[in-house]
């Protein structure tokens, strides 16, 4: 399995999906139900102008935006489209800005590890995260990357 790397994300990435507001405190029982309305509603075919069949999961509006992820934050969980796409009704839009990001590469199709590496992932003081717009994307292929926006700190690392 790979290792965490930078990469640097040159465009927006606008996600139709379907919100959650919740905190990590809540997180283990509020996040499963959601991913369980996300495969039952089939959301991302109700999804116009979808760009792939990647599905992503983005966090954001953070109570402490740039600070700390600690308080309510909002889950969209949904697929990327294109940026000028009228937003449908029933549907929640996210913007990731266009940022430096550490990936965290989740072993193939374990979704079961997701949590444990979100987990390692906060122990991890010495990055300089934004805490403004965080996300995973997971491929048909089978491939789960977790995204982490860096500060431009970072672009010298």
């Amino acid at each position: 399995m790979q290792a965490m790397h930078i990469v640097h994300q040159d465009q927006a990435i606008h996600v139709f999906g379907i919100e959650l507001r919740t905190s990590n405190d809540e997180a283990m029982q509020t996040i499963p139900p959601h991913w369980q309305r996300f495969s039952q509603e089939a959301v991302p075919a109700n999804i116009p102008g979808k760009i792939s069949d990647d599905v992503y999961a983005v966090y954001t509006h953070f109570d402490h935006a740039g600070s700390n992820n600690q308080g309510v934050y909002s889950l969209i969980l949904g697929a990327q489209v294109h940026p000028h796409t009228p937003l449908p009704g029933g549907l929640a839009r996210a913007v990731i800005p266009a940022s430096r990001r550490a990936v965290f590469p989740v072993e193939k199709g374990r979704f079961d590890l997701v949590g444990e590496k979100w987990q390692e992932i906060w122990r991890r003081n010495e990055l300089p995260k934004t805490f403004i717009v965080e996300y995973e994307r997971y491929t048909a292929q089978g491939d789960i990357d977790i995204f982490i926006g860096l500060d431009k700190e970072a672009a010298r690392a």
